[in-house]
């Protein structure tokens, strides 16, 4: 098991040797706390874009279903008339310059695979820089925006928001409830309570806690070719490789098993970069991954290589709360 596994093992499911992290936990707090409090008194303000700045963040590390959020976010925003723009962090991007406007035709070295695949699913607008202000600056520059969302971002307040939207693993909560690095918080649990909304991935119903959201699977599409075909494109008991290289494997190998497939599982480090070699597995049998992972496998995928859709779906309450957000944000859409 590597470090990290070991490490997010300890977080999430207790380990006394914690305990020796204490001192680090303390000082990351007070870094934490007066960056925060700086922002909020108005000692160090964020930079405030002509138009609405949504963040979707969480405060732990590790994946929580950020990225299908904004997707649902895009789409709902749209549908609601609203031209929408996302910008990113770019983890692991390796543009000519910063910031960077993605296209869907940019390899995830250059764009990040998380940009990556926004743009190639939605079209949006997306720009990544380490300073989303200037990523947001650099949109509005080439685009007319009522919106702009922030994939991440919720501890970078060099940018100024107007709404928090945190996400939640609902099975793994907040862990040991310990900031980095005796834990996996970014920032206090205090902090929930100043944020606008909490999603809860993974929680079918709303709770004291947060609005549900769950993550649906939607079709199997083919990364060599592009093939979109129904879940039941494999029968019951089909054995698979199953690749992830995200935040949580363990709730892509759970979807599988869900989905009643038999998966082998290959866990890779968030983020990881592929080759052919490393998804050459035996037996020989179809090759099923997150479609994070599938768009840095485009170049060199095999007819047998497939990756999962999936799409969010928040909770009705919360659907409510966010487009009575909207409508006291912008108004007319358009305008």
């Amino acid at each position: 098991m590597a470090f990290s596994d070991r490490l997010l093992a300890a977080w999430y499911e207790g380990h006394p040797g914690l305990s020796l992290l204490t001192p680090l936990e303390a000082l990351y707090r007070r870094v934490a706390g007066r960056r925060r409090q700086a922002f909020k008194d108005g000692t160090r303000p964020g930079w405030r874009a002509p138009v609405p700045v949504v963040v979707v963040g969480n405060i732990t590390v590790g994946g929580t279903g950020k990225t299908p959020m904004i997707l649902w976010l895009i789409d709902h925003c749209r549908q609601a008339g609203l031209r929408v723009g996302v910008i990113s962090r770019g983890y692991g991007a390796r543009p000519p310059q910063f910031p960077w406007q993605v296209r869907a035709g940019d390899a995830a070295a250059v764009a990040g695979d998380e940009p990556l695949l926004i743009v190639q699913r939605s079209g949006v607008p997306l720009a990544i820089d380490p300073d989303r202000a200037q990523a947001a600056r650099a949109l509005l520059a080439e685009h007319p925006l009522d919106l702009i969302l922030c994939d991440d971002g919720l501890q970078h307040y060099r940018l100024a928001r107007d709404l928090e939207l945190v996400l939640i693993d609902a099975a793994r909560g907040l862990g040991n409830r310990r900031c980095l690095p005796a834990g996996p918080l970014r920032e206090p649990p205090e902090r929930l309570a100043e944020v606008d909304a909490v999603l809860c991935n993974g929680q079918q119903g709303d709770s004291s806690l947060g609005y549900g959201m769950t993550l649906q699977p939607t079709a199997l599409v083919n990364v060599a070719s592009g093939e979109r075909v129904g879940l039941d494109h494999f029968p019951s008991g089909q054995a698979v490789h199953a690749v992830a290289g995200i935040g949580n494997p363990r709730r892509f190998f759970s979807t599988l098993e869900a989905l009643n497939w038999r998966p082998t599982e290959h866990a890779f480090a968030d983020h990881a970069t592929y080759s052919a070699e490393q998804l050459t597995f035996e037996p020989s049998l179809p090759v099923l991954m997150t479609e994070k992972d599938a768009v840095k496998c485009q170049g060199f995928a095999r007819n047998n290589w497939w990756y999962l859709a999936v799409d969010a779906q928040p909770s009705p309450a919360f659907v409510a709360w966010f487009d009575a957000c909207l409508a006291r944000l912008v108004g007319q859409p358009g305008a």
